[in-house]
């Protein structure tokens, strides 16, 4: 099982811009069309169960979730690719990923800031048995 939650607010830059707002919205609009672009050709009922971009008093945001049979590494890309189109872009990424390796017991999470993504346990949901699911009797 793979199961993701996240969120996005998609910026152009993290600082404070004096320019004409109508300039800023326009370089907006073109960072989020090319956002749209990419979750229209990601679109599968497979995959995504929740991929959506939408403007929310003139801020602009992607919501992301879903539960796959299998790993999405599309999804991950996905995140750190808006971060990329979009610098001053933050957000966060929740991934449970139970056939990790090394991670299989945690709550993983995707931290942007900026557009840089790191990854970082979650220690409020992780470790995954006890914290959020009773140990396998036996």
């Amino acid at each position: 099982m793979f199961e993701y939650h996240g969120w996005i607010n998609v910026l152009e830059t993290a600082g404070a811009d004096d320019e004409d707002i109508r300039v800023e919205e326009a370089r907006l609009r073109v960072i989020a069309d090319g956002i749209q672009q990419r979750i229209t050709e990601l679109a599968s009922p497979y995959l995504l169960d929740l991929l959506d971009l939408r403007s929310m008093n003139g801020a602009v945001f992607v919501h992301l979730g879903g539960q796959p049979n299998h790993p999405a590494p599309e999804i991950l890309d996905f995140f750190r690719e808006v971060g990329r189109r979009a610098p001053g872009s933050y957000g966060l990424l929740h991934v449970r990923d139970d056939e990790a390796a090394e991670h299989g017991n945690e709550v993983r999470v995707l931290r942007m800031v900026r557009g840089e993504v790191s990854e970082h346990a979650e220690p409020l949901l992780s470790p995954c048995v006890p914290v959020l699911e009773d140990p396998f009797p036996g």
